[in-house]
């Protein structure tokens, strides 16, 4: 099985969001298990360290993106994925990035708290607490 987590669920983890920690955290933790089964878009790259940049030190962002990519594939992206997401009918372009990146690294679906945003994504999204259930 092949997953994209999503922006949410990787900031829950680095920025220690109490309320969404412990779910994030075992996806984090299954993806460490199941080796090139977690997926992060190339660009949740770049907004994970801006946020945990801003909120605690260049130093922690860039050691955390290190850590993390230890375990995680990252799927690059380029103009055609761009050009996809631009014609999907998803009212967040970066939620859209996100899809384009999963259709084209061909996961099974995409982890995230942000249901509503994937209703009409090509590929099954699902919040973290119930990947847990179903893979724990």
């Amino acid at each position: 099985m092949k997953v994209l987590l999503d922006c949410d669920v990787i900031l829950d983890v680095a920025i220690g969001r109490t309320q969404f920690l412990s779910d994030s955290s075992r996806v984090l933790d299954w993806c460490e298990q199941h080796n090139g089964g977690g997926i992060i878009a190339w660009h949740t790259l770049a907004n994970t360290y801006y946020v945990l940049r801003k909120q605690k030190s260049d130093t922690l962002a860039r050691e955390f993106i290190h850590d993390l990519i230890d375990f995680m594939e990252v799927a690059a992206s380029g103009t055609p994925e761009a050009k996809h997401a631009l014609a999907m009918e998803i009212g967040d372009f970066e939620d859209a990035l996100q899809v384009a990146v999963a259709v084209h690294a061909g996961v099974d679906c995409i982890i995230t708290r942000n249901i509503r945003h994937y209703r009409s994504a090509p590929i099954s999204a699902i919040p973290p607490s119930d990947f847990i259930a179903r893979n724990a």
